[in-house]
């Protein structure tokens, strides 16, 4: 992996004489024989570029950039961007696990953020001696002294705010007000700081926000790191000098862009420069916590067409993913463009394409426009390399997909095919 490389273009595009899809230099065709569908495709060359775009914004000021894993929590991927650097953002001890596994010596570039943490997750993350606890509620502090307490150990944290910023996304993915579950009221947070500083197993770290996900506007991120900046100087001017602020994740994507991601380091600019402006001189660290950004639009979810019905007007292309590969377009009616590997010449109509799942809300688009397509066609769902694979599930106990990683003109498994067998393990009958 080159880090020197330069933002260009997404990966997937066509080429060769047929105008094949592509993964950089790899042919989605020959993987879908050699590994078969539904198959998650991904470029680390993209990845690496996504994370070196934060990184290049940022390098002014002492900053690490947290890996959101919920958004892929591939081994792979994350060893990808541990050997850049990388810090990551978890939310369960399960991630916290995938990432000791991956990359053990990442363990101090860990912040641990989530509403319900166990005792267990606490104990697993204070054993591994992770960088901070980004807490949601005064019983929850409490727990976490308890815990480090027991190992006699301080715990750093920040208490995550919650700023009431409006994020204009969908939502449940909106984080960041007052009837959230997410977070502490900003006005009740320099009391639990005082409190906090008095016991002797706390460390009041860092400062944390994050207003929710899939936000394309950078003014929300400048809104809520302005109103954390404010409570950091308080802090400080009462003696309790916090080390950090994290300004959380969010940054959106364009899942409407038609494959042209050429403007995602001026989004980054965008973004760096309203959060840059808003820490109004605070002279600690600063954390981010980018995922979707980094991931979605370096993956695709590769299927076959199984048949193509008409009913009455509506015309369906059945294919072999479902719901239960990629689920954003039932949960979130998120769109993702779908593209042919191999076009074909004709005019474009109105189809839904759909899985084979036993509900009428497995589906992928309906009346979209497509060029005709045939039963064993491959189709290409475009930007799924966040929250595809990480939500996928057995629904109609169904095998989850394969991965691959791309790397150039070379390629790699980086998860095999679910068998049958993997799915029975657990159970006693």
């Amino acid at each position: 992996m080159n880090p020197d490389l330069k933002y260009s273009s997404r990966p997937f595009r066509a080429a060769g004489a047929r105008g094949v899809l592509h993964c950089d230099g790899v042919s989605l065709e020959a993987l879908a024989k050699q590994y078969g569908t539904p198959l998650y495709v991904y470029s680390a060359y993209e990845i690496v570029e996504r994370f070196l775009l934060f990184k290049s914004a940022f390098a002014v000021r002492d900053h690490l950039i947290c890996y959101a894993v919920k958004a892929n929590s591939s081994l792979a991927i994350l060893k990808l961007l541990a050997d850049q650097g990388a810090g990551f953002d978890i939310v369960s001890g399960g991630e916290l696990a995938r990432v000791m596994a991956a990359a053990p010596e990442a363990a101090g570039r860990v912040v641990f953020s989530g509403v319900g943490k166990t005792a267990e997750e606490i104990d697993a993350a204070l054993q591994a001696g992770i960088l901070e606890f980004n807490v949601e509620s005064e019983s929850e502090l409490q727990l976490l002294a308890t815990r480090a307490k027991k190992r006699g150990a301080k715990a750093r944290f920040a208490l995550r705010v919650n700023p009431d910023v409006f994020a204009d996304t969908h939502p449940y993915i909106s984080t960041g007000l007052r009837e959230h579950k997410f977070g502490i009221d900003i006005r009740q947070a320099p009391a639990i700081y005082r409190a906090a500083a008095k016991i002797k197993w706390l460390e009041p770290h860092g400062i944390s926000v994050h207003i929710g996900s899939q936000i394309r506007s950078a003014e929300p991120f400048g809104a809520a790191v302005r109103r954390v900046s404010k409570l950091a100087a308080q802090l400080r001017s009462e003696g309790i000098a916090l080390k950090s602020i994290d300004a959380g994740g969010g940054l959106g994507i364009d899942y409407h862009s038609g494959g042209d991601g050429s403007d995602a380091a001026a989004k980054v600019a965008e973004y760096a420069g309203a959060i840059e402006k808003s820490l109004d001189g605070f002279e600690g660290r600063l954390l981010i916590e980018p995922g979707r950004f980094i991931v979605a639009q370096a993956g695709a979810l590769v299927t076959r067409v199984l048949n193509v019905k008409k009913n009455g007007k509506k015309t369906f292309v059945i294919t072999d993913a479902a719901m239960n590969d990629l689920i954003r377009p039932a949960l979130y009616q998120a769109y993702h463009e779908i593209v042919p590997v191999k076009p074909r010449a004709g005019t474009a109509r109105a189809v839904d394409v759909v899985g084979p799942v036993c509900e009428t809300g497995d589906f992928f688009a309906r009346d979209r426009k497509l060029k005709p397509i045939q039963p064993g066609d491959l189709l290409v769902l475009m930007d799924a390399g966040a929250y595809g694979m990480a939500q996928s599930s057995n629904y109609n106990s169904r095998m989850k997909p394969a991965e691959v990683l791309v790397e150039g003109k070379k390629h790699r498994l980086i998860r095999r095919r679910e068998e049958m067998k993997d799915l029975l393990a657990t159970e006693i009958y």
